[in-house]
């Protein structure tokens, strides 16, 4: 261990923990730490659902396929909703944690931060499903089903809702453990959930034939599971969060730098919403086939996808703990590094799964129109993700250094481009106008994230270059603002 290991707060025989991989590790190590236990994570739960979509497909009935993708938004807003707490308060805690190197009386601050995210997570949950259930005819007609596939989506959308606070607060818990770099366990939560919602899958699907409902209520369950394995290694093992009732605060301190941060994760998420509800309405027109081709694509593109999302979501706890501390050293090398990584791996996983495509397609869908159209949306997919990972890259910066107006403007910059792109498309090309409006947007998206980085770079050199003790309350104001 080198001498500026051994003279930072943190302890000396620390090497193994979570804390040095944030402090004071090497870039390379810290991101082998943080990103791939993420990624394989993501991965794991991107196979699931593609094995997923196998098992209903196995049903031989396309409306059942479509019924999981026009329940597809409600599941974003779930996770947007845990979103706002959890991406908002993590960040929040590990700029904290950063901050805390200098000043100690900071970690004391984090107790309040934990214990809000977890609970606000759970009550918006509460009322979100409640709302839900109580108008799930209307909500179904607005995601655009028709009637061969109502029936199967008002069954799927209404157990998914009636686990929303558990799915938010797995979501909110997921990202608490993160803050702290403890990104390992993340993936043994992450995995062990899949697993589990495997075998209910067998079960609920193929035992006890309760199709699409018999789906979501696996995932339901599997998210509870996950919600109790993270709670108890919180309590366990964390020196400074809780999760307590009695640490919940509604203190501006604390209310207003969380929500900066996570509207942004709710705004993206109704963006997105909104965007589905467009895209599965237009795309509706032309038929179930399309709609389940569009499923089937989306789930065998996650792999790759998730994969990057790993990157640049494993890394947001080492750029804000590296800023939080005044470190600008290591939040540019952490940056560089994880944007040569997204590159990298993008191209490669890309072409690997684009090369493969009709093989891997053809073992969920055997109808050789859906194929077709599948493969067309798979390679748009594929071309989005890529520019989406580098987009995802700059928008974790901007989390992570507290920057609340570029963070949302990068989340709600999706959903304005794409509605007017999608229908433009779908007027002047059809279908393939629908399937290719993705990918002309996320290009977009980037541009924007490229040019609104340029014009933060002094703002953000400036932050770091004013030292910790004093940054740290500024870094809470600036995120408030």
């Amino acid at each position: 261990m080198s001498t500026t290991n051994l003279e930072t707060p943190v302890k000396a025989d620390a090497v193994g923990s979570n804390r040095w991989y944030l402090s004071t590790a090497p870039i390379i190590r810290a991101l082998v730490h943080l990103c791939v236990p993420m990624a394989a994570a993501m991965i794991v739960g991107a196979v699931y659902n593609v094995i997923n979509a196998g098992f209903i497909g196995s049903l031989h009935d396309s409306a059942l396929l479509a019924a999981i993708t026009f329940g597809t938004p409600i599941l974003g807003l779930v996770m947007a909703v845990g979103g706002v707490f959890g991406v908002g308060g993590g960040a929040l805690i590990s700029r904290l944690l950063g901050a805390a190197e200098h000043d100690p009386a900071k970690a004391g601050e984090i107790k309040h931060v934990s214990s809000f995210a977890l609970w606000g997570s759970v009550i918006a949950g509460v009322v979100l499903g409640g709302a839900g259930l109580l108008l799930l005819g209307p909500l179904v007609s607005l995601l655009g089903a028709d009637a061969a596939a109502g029936p199967a989506t008002s069954a799927y959308v209404a157990v998914m809702l009636a686990f929303v606070p558990v799915l938010a607060a797995a979501f909110c818990l997921e990202q608490l453990v993160r803050a702290e770099g403890a990104s390992r366990q993340v993936m043994i939560g992450l995995i062990a959930s899949t697993i589990a919602n495997l075998v209910f899958d067998v079960l609920f699907i193929l035992v006890l034939h309760w199709g699409v409902a018999g789906a979501a209520l696996a995932m339901g369950l599997s998210n509870l599971g996950v919600v109790a394995y993270f709670v108890i290694w919180l309590q366990r093992n964390s020196e400074h969060v809780s999760l307590a009732p009695r640490w919940f605060t509604l203190s501006a301190a604390v209310l207003k730098p969380v929500f900066g941060v996570g509207v942004g994760e709710l705004l993206q998420a109704s963006f997105l919403i909104v965007t589905s509800l467009v895209l599965n309405n237009l795309a509706a027109a032309y038929g179930d086939g399309p709609l389940a081709a569009m499923g089937v694509a989306v789930r065998i593109a996650q792999v790759p996808e998730f994969l990057l999302m790993g990157v640049t979501l494993g890394v947001l706890p080492l750029l804000a703990y590296a800023y939080g501390k005044g470190d600008k050293s290591r939040l540019t090398s952490a940056l560089r590094a994880s944007a040569i990584t997204v590159g990298g791996v993008g191209v490669v996983f890309s072409a690997v799964v684009f090369l493969f495509r009709d093989q891997v397609f053809s073992a969920f869908v055997p109808d050789p129109s859906v194929l077709a159209i599948g493969v067309t949306i798979l390679t748009a997919q594929l071309v989005a993700m890529i520019a989406n990972g580098f987009a995802g890259l700059i928008t974790s910066l901007f989390q992570a250094t507290g920057r609340a107006l570029a963070a949302t403007t990068m989340s709600m910059t999706q959903g304005i481009l794409f509605i007017p792109i999608v229908i433009l498309g779908n007027l002047w090309f059809g279908l393939p106008g629908i399937i290719w409006a993705l990918t002309v947007t996320e290009g977009l998206v980037f541009l924007v994230g490229v040019a609104m980085w340029l014009a933060s770079r002094r703002g953000i050199d400036r932050g770091l270059a004013e030292g910790s003790p004093e940054r740290a309350d500024e870094v809470l104001e600036q995120a408030a603002a």
